[in-house]
This record gives structure tokens, sequence and C-alpha cells, in this order.
């Protein structure tokens, strides 16, 4: 199989964008293909094999250059060899199987490889400007007057013999530091850092397979700082499922920024994953489906939540209990999931409850609502809460244990109703509650 190098120059960013860090580089780098080298300002990519997986050399090509856009790297080449990717990156070639290589290579100037460029004086005293001029010299001469490292690069560079490198490994947690171009005094304007070292968490993220659920954003303050100011601050965003989506998250961080006052100038970020899981990708269909082009509803809900706070908004979760007013408690959208099993309750369950439970009036011993109730099916005795204890108002705790006996009722004019009847000690007479309503 033919190979394929990326040459990604990591220090080509002009002098207002913030410093790149070439090993956060080759981690994102990651993502795309395992066979990721970086050496001093430069990261590699060899993509031959996974050009398939991403539909194809041009899909792949464009992933790979938006994401690097994105980071502020503006030198980045297409070749056959990694040295000939990096020779082309450096003098702004950007694809370098226009040609055969051989016709790409020998026009640039000796200056875009290292290992020529350091015998620069003395082959230009041999007349030698291109690397062309340099592969007319005779071997025999080359090695013996330079040394052996010249004729390997060319070699290498051409095609003629393998190259070897090792490969970057996926560190295991993520954690990544960004150096800002200038100081920045409100938070906001952190999100033009933050965003590029969620680009490196994202590209972590799928490589790893995984999904986050927090993500914890660091600043420093300035060395000219007040005193009381402190060294720096931090804010903690968490998401309701395992997410890759960069976007997403700086959605999010941006809601949670914006109600964050920075203490003094901050000149530096740090970004960590604190906590990620498995990310399991949903099932494709063959045919497209317009539907699926809109924001998620937990997408949606999250960003509602950084905005107005995380008491807000608010989810029902189902807990193990038989009383029906307790089946369900509402909490934050972002809580933990207790995982318990619901217990399935025998008998037909009402669309709606009532809060407070409705004293009928008896007659007879037949309960009335809106006339005389029909009893249908029960009872269905449903006994529990001894473990449920409240403060009182007065001071203390109580008990809401129940012991109930419910019914299904026929009203003329109500339709069928959900009542009980509260079991009670001896020679006391039951009183009946309205407490549920069928559609």
């Amino acid at each position: 199989m033919s190979l394929h190098w990326a040459a990604l120059l990591t220090n080509a960013t002009c002098d207002s964008s913030p410093r790149i860090d070439p090993q956060s580089v080759a981690v994102w780098a990651l993502q795309f293909t395992p066979r990721v080298a970086q050496k001093e300002q430069t990261v590699w990519l060899e993509v031959a094999q996974s050009t398939r997986l991403f539909g194809g050399e041009d899909p792949l090509h464009q992933r790979v250059e938006t994401g690097a856009a994105e980071l502020g790297i503006r030198a980045l080449a297409w070749a056959p060899t990694s040295l000939a990717a990096l020779a082309c990156a450096r003098m702004g070639i950007r694809n370098g199987f226009a040609m055969p290589l051989a016709q790409v290579l020998d026009p640039l100037p000796i200056e875009c490889m290292d290992a020529v460029k350091t015998h620069q004086a003395t082959l230009a005293r041999l007349g030698c400007q291109t690397l062309a001029d340099v592969r007319q010299l005779p071997r025999g001469g080359i090695s013996r007057r330079f040394d052996s490292q010249l004729l390997l690069a060319l070699d290498q560079a051409y095609g003629l013999r393998p190259e070897g490198y090792a490969w970057v490994k996926l560190p295991e947690i993520f954690s990544a530091k960004l150096e800002l171009p200038g100081r920045v005094d409100t938070a906001p304007a952190l999100m033009f850092g933050a965003r590029r070292l969620l680009l490196q968490m994202g590209g972590w993220l799928s490589a790893r397979h995984c999904g986050v659920t927090a993500f914890t954003l660091h600043w420093g303050h300035d060395a000219m700082r007040a005193r009381d100011a402190g060294e720096g601050g931090s804010i903690t965003v968490r998401t309701a499922q395992p997410t890759q989506n960069v976007d997403h998250l700086c959605r999010l961080l941006g809601e949670n920024l914006a109600k964050v006052q920075l203490l003094a100038p901050t000149g530096e970020l740090a970004l960590s994953a604190t906590e990620v899981s498995p990310f399991i990708e949903t099932s494709r269909s063959l045919l497209p489906d317009a539907r699926a082009s809109g924001e998620a509803l937990n997408q949606v809900l999250e960003r509602i939540e950084a905005r107005l706070g995380q008491k807000r908004v608010l989810r029902p979760m189902l807990v193990e209990d038989t009383r029906m007013a307790w089946m369900a408690h509402w909490q934050p959208l972002n809580a933990q999931s207790p995982g318990i099993k619901v217990r399935q309750v025998p008998g037909p369950q009402p669309t709606w409850i009532l809060k407070n439970p409705l004293k009928l009036d008896v007659r007879d011993d037949c309960p009335l609502y809106q006339g005389p109730l029909q009893l249908l099916l029960g009872p269905e005795r449903i006994e529990g809460g001894w473990w449920h204890r409240v403060k009182a108002a007065e001071g203390g705790q109580h008990s809401l244990q129940v012991a109930r006996d419910y019914w299904v009722a026929l009203s003329q004019h109500a339709g069928a109703l959900w009542i009980f009847q509260q079991r009670l000690p001896r020679n006391e007479t039951a009183c009946w509650y309205l407490h549920g309503i069928f559609a």
C-alpha cells in the first residue's frame, strides 16, 4: 500500500495567535490515525490506512485541514513521504500528489530540508541551489564529504528508503495548557483559547472512543495582580450524556463563562477532562433523515440549564416505591441517576393524580363524587413508606407511611376514578379519598 503523509507545522502561526503545543496537536491528530509522529515543531500523520474509514481522501483531507485551521495551524501539506510533506509545507505547497514526487521536490530550494540545509554554505559554493542540484552530485563524493544524514534524508524524501518513527502514544487522561497571546480581562474572552483546548480534547475523546460528562477549565491570573485575587480560578461544566460534540461543549462553556467575573487579568488556560465514559455511536440509517439535522433535546436543555442555573431545570426520575405519589421525584438535569429499578405495581394506573387526595362524602357506606360511585376493580393494597420521614412544621420528624386499599370506581359524570380507603384500626370508620383520574 502506498503511503500518504500529512505534515503540520505548529510554529507557523501569526504573532497574535496563542502558542501551539506540538504534543497537544499530536494527541488531537490521533483521532484520524494511530500513526502520528512528532518532532520539534512538526507533527506527521500517516493516513493511508484511514482514508476508507473517513469516506475517501477528500473528506479526510477536509476534516484534517478544517481542524488544523481552528487550532491555528496554517502550514500543512500532503505527500507520499513525511520529509516530502514537510518540505512542501515549508514552501507553501499544499498538495504533493499533484505531480510525480521527483517533479515536486526537485525545484525546491535546499533550505526546505534540515539535513540538507545544514551544509547550505558548502553546497552553495558547489553551485547547488535546489534539491535537484544536490541529487546530481556524485553519491560517492557526497558520502565522503558530508555526513550520512544528507543522503539518507534525500533518499527518504524521494521514497527510495523507508522512514521510521516512534509513534505518539495516546495518554490515559487528557490535560492541556495554552498560553494566551495577551492578557484577558473578561471571562467570555477566554472562549477563543478555550475552543482550541476543547478541539484538542475532542480529538482525544474520539481516539479513545469515549465521551466527556464533565470537564474543568482553569485560568491563571497575571503576575501583576491584586493580592486578594489569588493565583487563578476554574469552572467545571457537566453534561447529561457522554458527548464528543465540540460545538455543544463550546456553547455550554460560553454560557457558564458569561456568569463569571475574573478577579484579575489572565494569561494562560488549562483544560482537563475530569469525567469520561465509553461513547456509543447511534446507528445511522442508510437514508438521510432531515429531522436529525436539528439540535438534540438534551443539548438544548443543557444550554438552558447553563444559562438559568442548575436548580432551574429539573427532570423526573423513577424510584423504587409502590406509593403512586412518590414513584417519581424531580432532580437537576445533570444529577447522577440512582440506578434503581422501578417496582411494577399491579393493576391499572391513573393518568393524573392529585397532589393532595380529596376526601369524599359517604352515604350508606358508598363514596360520592358528583353522585354515587360504582366500584369496578379492587381492592389493590398498597402499603409502605415507613422509611420516608420528613421534618414537621413544629419540629421533629414524622413518617409518611401509608396503608391503603385502592379501587377503580366509575362516576356517571366524571368517568373512571382512582379512589382509596384508608386502613384504620378496628372500630373506626374508614374514609374514602379521590387520588387519581383516568383519561
